[in-house]
């Protein structure tokens, strides 16, 4: 397989701004807990069309203060190129230095009207290069089992080396349970002299309607093993849990064991999961 070794392993989670002062509060909680795991930098998802943003800028906020390195996700679907830079420069004066940068998805209802200046991720890296020079380390978006939108793999493949291309630093990939679908991934991308970092993303199994209803908008695959079991289990919480630990522990094994460069998890704003997961890898503190 292609190396991804890298010095340090890049462990990393993510986290979406709550709604409300309670869910604030909850989340709080949880990122304490989340701790422990000394994460590299949480990631704060961005609503379609800035409709979480004011809480996006609130939970970063409340990172830094923390002392956490945190990494907004910024989007450029529905922003002008002013207002992503206008955000940019807040960020920049709060003393963050890295970036998720995706392209975003349109807001339910629009069409292609719901689109901005900027139309894909590429194009969103460059203008922050432009901006910005080399100030912000650039996360980008890697799609192992390929973007559901993408016309084949070829194209897919095409599309993530334009975003590297542009600039970016490293990638995190969308969730995925087939191993092998990552090592190909990297492997195709190693051929195109892509060189960075490719951190697989990891989605913790805890609710399995959520998770096949996430899947099916996403595109990642559930394997048919993996989904037959968890529709045994039915209504049953705890077994449906215990396995997902165990499965997706298996799976993150695999991955540092064949030199992925680290974990970012998907943690829903829960840390049981992944917290299980971690104690399951042996991995320090």
């Amino acid at each position: 397989m292609h190396s991804q070794q890298t010095d340090q392993k890049l462990f990393s989670f993510e986290l979406f701004p709550p709604k409300t002062e309670e869910g604030m509060e909850k989340l709080k909680t949880q990122v304490k807990k989340l701790a422990r795991i000394n994460p590299l930098y949480v990631s704060v998802t961005f609503g379609a069309g800035g409709s979480t943003q004011h809480r996006t800028f609130q939970s970063v906020e409340w990172l830094v203060s923390e002392g956490i390195d945190a990494a907004p996700h910024i989007s450029c679907i529905s922003s002008s190129a002013a207002e992503i830079v206008e955000m940019l420069n807040r960020y920049k004066d709060q003393g963050i230095r890295r970036l998720v940068t995706l392209r975003g998805d349109l807001p339910s209802g629009t069409g292609l009207s719901g689109r901005g200046e900027l139309n894909y991720a590429n194009e969103l890296v460059a203008l922050i290069r432009r901006e910005f020079g080399d100030y912000f380390h650039i996360e980008v978006a890697a799609y192992p089992e390929f973007h559901p939108q993408a016309a084949n793999a070829r194209a897919d493949l095409n599309n993530f080396k334009r975003k590297v291309d542009a600039g970016a630093n490293a990638a995190i990939t969308q969730y995925f349970y087939n191993a092998d679908a990552y090592f190909r991934f990297v492997d195709s991308c190693g051929k195109m002299a892509i060189g960075i970092p490719i951190v697989p993303g990891i989605m913790p199994i805890t609710n399995f309607s959520s998770l096949s209803r996430f899947s099916d908008a996403c595109g990642a695959e559930i394997p048919r093993w993996i989904r037959k079991r968890l529709e045994a289990y039915a209504d049953d919480v705890e077994s449906i849990r215990a396995f997902g630990v165990d499965v997706v522990s298996e799976l993150c094994r695999r991955l540092l064991d064949h030199g992925a460069p680290g974990l970012h998890f998907y943690t829903m704003n829960q840390s049981a999961a992944t917290l299980k997961i971690w104690d399951n890898l042996g991995l320090t503190e």
